[in-house]
């Protein structure tokens, strides 16, 4: 890599912008919403927890099956700063659990505000500003949510729509950029 654009346009390629990504995380949202729905808050939580570590895999297969490679060239240091973000991301899924020994909903609050801020560092990681927007719509949907004491429901549906719908429309002005 020579330079930022060089690593970031690595990265676009590899993964599609992340737009897979997002859409893999918000179908797991989903499932956790369908969980709180039709069984119990406490195991949609844990179903939002478990449901996590496959969303980096869901992304790859489905970036995969839209023709990317699903991956990055080795010594992107790009790639470093994705890891970086997520270790810290895990790090404060404990303060949402926390949370959640409170009231139930807030898991789902912090989680947002706490995901929110992760994809603050996409915007670095793929030359896009458009995930300073998805930081912040789910960073506002969180306060809202909480400011309105909204459920565990609405609160796990409302990741599921951000991310579905803001990653489908991201995928849509991809592939006009990249031309896939």
């Amino acid at each position: 890599m020579q330079n930022l654009q060089d690593a970031q346009r690595d990265m676009q390629e590899g993964y599609a912008y992340g737009s897979p990504g997002i859409v893999a995380s918000g179908l797991i949202w989903l499932l956790s919403s369908l969980v709180v729905q039709y069984y119990a808050p406490q195991q949609a939580v844990w179903t939002l927890i478990i449901g996590g570590m496959f969303i980096y895999p869901l992304g790859t297969l489905f970036e995969k099956l839209l023709g990317y490679r699903g991956g990055h060239s080795k010594g992107n240091p790009l790639g470093n700063l994705a890891m970086e973000g997520t270790i810290w991301m895990i790090m404060c899924i404990p303060l949402a659990y926390g949370l959640a020994q409170m009231k139930v909903e807030w898991f789902f609050q912090g989680m947002l505000m706490i995901i929110g801020g992760r994809y603050l560092t996409f915007a670095t990681i793929y030359g896009t500003r458009l995930y300073w927007v998805l930081g912040a719509l789910l960073g506002l949907a969180a306060y809202g949510l909480f400011s309105f004491k909204l459920g565990a429901f609405a609160s796990a549906l409302s990741g599921a729509v951000i991310e579905i719908g803001f990653g489908s429309v991201m995928y849509v002005l991809v592939r006009k950029k990249i031309g896939k």
